[in-house]
């Protein structure tokens, strides 16, 4: 299979995309060249590479994680699923975010919306400079512009679920022009739609030249349907997710399959963003979003990653991977009355029994916890791993890290850390679609329907195939994996005509609940949160219990019809005045 390389960037993206101010659009050329220069086919698909790059959220400086792909901090951390991590001196400026009192002024946001914007302009280079070029086909033009127009739409859908008054940006604005000073007042889902329509009918089902990593018309699909999802829009988003799923082109794979850089772009994924390493780019292409995200502690180089204690699972996820021990369903309504029995506190020299009861098997892949194997590193020590026990919680993150086995094949060794992964950040895979699935069922059609795709990813995850194991040798973790069970495992999929007979708030809350079991630490429970139109109760309710446990989470709040949405960074605002000095953009509510 052909990759993406996304080191083009520097060559020949980078000629376009300006100076690195941390403004989305106030780009003063820095030794640009001519566009006539790329006015051809190798230019403009050469462009539209360089946009491609810009999904991993890293610009200019490789070592910026305020704008990662995997949205842990916006998308996780905000959602209630984890804790910021490290120390309280240690990138400050999450913690604003974390607790809801960020404002205009927090540093991390411009990082944010200038990787999003500087991704629409990407793509806008590439229609702007096609327009030009005199050897492209019809057919290629076609293809050219719906991949650019697909990669605008993600990048503004991205600036959308963030903000939400923000700008659209087409090919016509741009510094050169002098039209940069753009308003912020209309809606953009139809522009977002528009583009995604447009790569849809132009984009072949397989990908141009079989590249992993590039949309196809099954991508625009599923990104469509989301943006159909976030606006309630049930029954246009339906016949896209059914088209997506009786295709067969994707399905359900081992689950911790999705997060091991060895088995990325597997039939499951259906949108990623590509990270490569020891690609002579000195880990530029690397998953530098999540450099920070890995076990930190007393163990300095017996763990992954080296660094730095940051996004930590919180004990409120954990508790929802809890299963009645009869039923083997989740407990929609007491999940969270009675902990999971944690290793707080306790020294790693110190003996500690890891829970004993029943739990879903997705937990031991999602979080790392005393006891329990982790990956090939051996078993978690506890308190040796956690930077600060006693605010962090005793959890490490794991979808993000990689075997040791894999360290300096799958890992760039050129750094300051070992963090930097050839793992791909999932921004869609075909579970996303069953349960966007059954959750448009659960509004506009079938519970039993909507009861069928939950139990399709309910029988992925009870498939003790794709369980976390015991090693043969724990003092040598190397030998491999028994087939015996690391915990007590038990899930069951609902039993026959369950979500009808609970009625349709029972089955909305179930397929909510089945999201965060499938999903968590992905970087999507807050967004979640906000289109269902429950942020301030489940999250609220998150820090009503966190309070007692987390001192550094005593002034955490939640305020409806304000915190839905980030503050429009202040510089962005400035930046938007004329020269009658009047501001085009607003800022949102409340801030």
């Amino acid at each position: 299979m052909n990759y993406i390389k996304l080191f083009v960037l520097a060559a020949t993206a980078g000629i376009l995309i300006y100076s690195c101010k941390k403004t989305y659009l106030d780009k003063r050329p820095l030794g640009q060249v001519d566009e006539t220069a790329l006015a051809n086919k190798k230019g403009v698909e050469g462009l539209l590479i360089g946009a491609y790059s810009l999904l991993d959220g890293v610009v200019g400086d490789k070592y910026s994680w305020g704008a990662p792909a995997s949205n842990w901090i916006y998308g996780s951390i905000t959602g209630s699923e984890a804790y910021k991590g490290s120390e309280d001196y240690d990138q400050t400026d999450i913690k604003p975010i974390e607790n809801f009192s960020v404002t205009a002024t927090n540093y991390f946001l411009p990082l944010k919306w200038g990787a999003v914007y500087d991704g629409v302009q990407r793509a806008n280079d590439v229609l702007r400079v096609m327009a030009k070029a005199k050897d492209i086909s019809p057919d290629d033009q076609k293809r050219i512009a719906a991949e650019a127009r697909f990669l605008r739409a993600f990048f503004h859908f991205e600036a959308k679920k963030m903000w939400n008054k923000v700008p659209f940006i087409d090919e016509t604005v741009t510094y050169a022009n002098g039209n940069y000073h753009v308003s912020n007042e209309k809606d953009i889902w139809p522009d977002i739609e528009n583009d995604l329509k447009y790569a849809k009918d132009n984009l072949a089902a397989t990908p141009y030249g079989n590249a992993v990593g590039r949309a196809n018309k099954y991508t625009a699909m599923a990104l469509l349907a989301k943006a159909y999802m976030f606006q309630k829009k049930f029954a246009e988003a339906k016949p896209l997710l059914e088209a997506i799923i009786g295709s067969g082109k994707y399905q359900l794979v081992n689950y911790h399959d999705n997060f091991n850089p060895s088995t990325k772009n597997s039939k499951e994924s259906i949108f990623s963003a590509q990270m490569s390493v020891n690609d002579h780019s000195d880990g530029s292409n690397g998953n530098y979003g999540d450099i920070l995200n890995f076990p930190n502690g007393f163990l300095y180089g017996q763990q992954p990653g080296l660094c730095c204690g940051f996004f930590m699972p919180s004990q409120y996820l954990v508790n929802h991977f809890k299963t009645d021990p009869v039923s083997g369903l989740p407990d929609l309504d007491n999940f969270n009355t009675q902990d999971v029995k944690n290793d707080q506190g306790v020294k790693s020299f110190e003996p500690f029994t890891p829970y004993d009861s029943t739990l879903d098997p997705r937990l031991d892949w999602t979080v790392g916890r005393r006891g329990i194997p982790y990956l090939d590193w051996g078993l978690h020590p506890g308190k040796r791993w956690i930077r600060v026990q006693e605010q962090n919680g005793p959890y490490s993150p794991k979808k993000n890290s990689y075997y040791k086995s894999q360290e300096g094949l799958l890992t760039e060794n050129t750094g300051w850390t070992n963090g930097v992964t050839a793992n791909n950040v999932n921004l869609i895979r075909y579970a996303d679609v069953l349960l966007w699935a059954a959750e448009v069922e659960t509004e506009t059609g079938s519970l039993d329907k909507a009861q069928d795709y939950v139990n399709i990813i309910r029988s992925r995850a009870a498939d003790p195939n794709g369980w976390v194991h015991t090693y043969i040798d724990p003092n040598d973790p190397s030998k491999g994996f028994t087939n015996t069970a690391a915990a007590n495992y038990f899930i069951k999929v609902y039993p026959p005509g369950y979500f009808a007979t609970k009625g349709q708030d029972y089955a909305r809350r179930a397929v909510y609940y089945e999201r965060m079991l499938e999903l968590g630490m992905e970087g999507h429970r807050f967004f979640d949160l906000v289109r269902w139109g429950i942020a301030d109760k489940e999250i609220n309710t998150y820090f009503l219990k966190e309070k007692t446990l987390r001192t550094y989470l005593n002034s955490a709040s939640f305020t409806k019809n304000k915190n839905e949405y980030f503050p429009i960074p202040q510089t962005e605002i400035d930046l938007s005045a004329g020269a009658d000095g009047v501001r085009m953009m607003k800022q949102n509510p409340g801030y």
